[in-house]
């Protein structure tokens, strides 16, 4: 195996062990040993470790973790001397991707604090809902974001607003667009005011058992909840997938998954840190400038959605750039589209390595073997996850091959949902003297082990007692050669119970049919699989993480 970070590997952590020797018997790998630190420590240990080395690029501007890490201790002095936030005390972050989000990041844990991340698609009430549940009183947020704070600013629930202008750490000839320059902050001091007091943060008094970041769930299944995670199960998944990674000793990372959400915030940002790589920030997702970004700074490692990679490979410009140099290109979320990966792989060379997580447990708990992986696959249980399928809302296991529940326990699942002692006591079953937590999806295992998803327990539509999986119908669809998305939904049927309707979004100048695609279902597939409706439109409703907001559609 490659090393998995540097040199001094041992004092980052663990000795890995490589994912081929995952046994077929279903026994779980073995937990990686954790350093005995917190989250933000890591990168007091990387500016130590690999202080004169790019941290982050953005926009054409480089930031050395030297650098970075004053700039953290200058924040993290302010948030304390200044604002007075306590340890425990949570602070929203409301930023898109940006050094900026980064340095907020470390600073509210290197404060003491708790990061209650934000979507920057959010607008005041979904803010209010986010303030009120956590009872955060301290926003660090984007300068173009700042009027969504302002009715709770009226209203006295916020005590602080920092805001951040993305303009101050990008280089000013710089051609990629960022948001409009903004210079009035109303009784707000800048980012940059803060940094510049130069206050000094007290000792750290935080431990691998406090509270770090209170992500909330998407709300699948009723209102957003908030998982509480501490510095060690957020630490767990830095271990566990950076070390699946098999990352070179120097990796430069494009960071395009939003940092609020959890894959992006782990995967793209703080396993990065832990090795003392290098993160190029794309704020904004667009495929030609992330096409250009990794030909010019030769990035070895992405991790993505299927709906980017999808965008990469129908944008003619982005397909002219050299590729090349990606080691790792990784991802989840949905699953990859067969034709997709196909294609992907013809233009890169390497395949595309699926995993799966969740919010409760911050990022992977599966992931493919990167020489072994398999297509529409969610891959394999990582280190020190017991992962298990039991029939859907009982505790009976199911055979290999036969769909059910996952369960998982591990170290990196979270300690419960915030304020919410009766939904905690509900996610979780005991197994073996052991809490494993109901994730809600259903899967089915193969004799390797392996695990596939097939679909959301509450997403699954019953069409006259036969069950219908909504991905198993859009990965068929996907391989018409006019489609370029799909989203499949149920819908009531007075005489079928639910039948099957297909949002379609055709590819430029297709010229589709809704009786063309269903004539085309049905040669591929059992007629009660089939859609009964098929609506054209030119794009799918999609979260701030390019997910399908599927219950918006009808």
């Amino acid at each position: 195996m490659r090393n998995s970070s540097n040199r001094n590997f041992a004092e980052h952590g663990a000795d890995m062990i490589h994912p081929r020797h995952h046994s077929s018997n279903f026994e779980p790998l073995p937990a990686l040993e954790q350093p005995d630190r917190t989250i933000d420590a890591n990168l007091e240990l990387a500016a130590r470790l690999h202080g004169c080395r790019d941290a982050v690029i953005f926009n054409d501007a480089h930031i050395q973790y030297g650098q970075l890490w004053k700039m953290v201790e200058a924040l993290a002095g302010y948030l304390q001397k200044k604002i007075g936030l306590k340890k425990g005390e949570r602070a929203l972050l409301y930023m898109q991707n940006s050094p900026q989000y980064l340095i907020s990041f470390y600073a509210i844990l290197r404060a003491g604090g708790v990061v209650v991340p934000a979507n920057p698609m959010n607008k005041a009430a979904e803010l209010r809902f986010l303030t009120d549940a956590t009872e955060a009183r301290v926003v660090l947020s984007g300068a173009e974001l700042i009027d969504n704070l302002a009715p709770m600013r009226r209203d006295g629930v916020l005590n602080d607003v920092i805001a951040a202008d993305y303009r101050d750490m990008a280089d000013p000839n710089c051609v990629y667009p960022l948001p409009p320059a903004r210079d009035d902050f109303p009784d707000a001091p800048g980012f940059q005011e803060a940094l510049a007091a130069g206050l000094t943060p007290d000792p750290r008094e935080t431990a691998p058992d406090d509270l770090a970041v209170i992500p909330f769930s998407s709300g699948t299944t009723g209102q957003p909840k908030g998982c509480m995670h501490t510095h060690g199960t957020a630490m767990a998944t830095v271990l566990s997938n950076g070390g699946w990674l098999e990352l070179p000793e120097q990796c430069a990372h494009l960071a395009t998954m939003p940092f609020f959400h959890v894959t992006g915030m782990q995967i793209s940002m703080n396993v990065p840190v832990f090795h003392g790589h290098t993160i190029v920030i794309l704020g904004r997702w667009n495929a030609e400038t992330a096409a250009d970004l990794i030909e010019r700074h030769k990035i070895g490692c992405w991790i993505s959605i299927s709906t980017m990679l999808i965008d990469l490979l129908n944008d003619k410009r982005a397909l002219t750039r050299d590729l090349s140099s990606l080691h790792t290109l990784s991802g989840g979320g949905a699953a990859m589209p067969k034709a997709v990966a196909r294609k992907l792989e013809q233009r890169i060379g390497r395949p595309y390595i699926e995993g799966y997580g969740l919010t409760e447990t911050i990022a992977g708990t599966h992931v493919n073997p990167l020489d072994a992986p398999k297509e529409q696959c969610l891959g394999v249980p990582v280190h020190g996850v017991d992962a298990r399928l039991l029939e859907p809302e009982c505790s009976e296991p199911v055979p290999v091959g036969e769909i059910g529940e996952i369960v998982v326990n591990g170290p990196q699942v979270f300690k419960g949902y915030w304020n919410d002692p009766e939904a905690t006591r509900a996610a979780f079953i005991e197994l073996d003297g052991k809490p494993f937590f109901r994730t809600g999806d259903l899967a089915y295992r193969d004799p390797q082990g392996y695990f596939f998803i097939v679909d959301r327990l509450k997403r699954m539509i019953n069409v006259s007692g036969f069950k219908v999986w909504p991905t198993e119908v859009e990965g068929v669809l996907f391989d018409h050669p006019q489609i370029k998305e799909v989203c499949i939904v149920g819908v009531e049927d007075d005489r079928r119970g639910q039948h099957v309707k297909a949002h379609v979004v055709p590819v430029d100048g297709a010229d589709l049919t809704a009786k063309g695609v269903i004539d085309w279902c049905h040669e591929k597939m059992s007629a009660y699989k089939c859609p009964k409706e098929v609506v054209f439109t030119s794009a799918l409703p999609r979260s701030g993480t390019g997910k399908v907001l599927w219950r918006e559609l009808s």
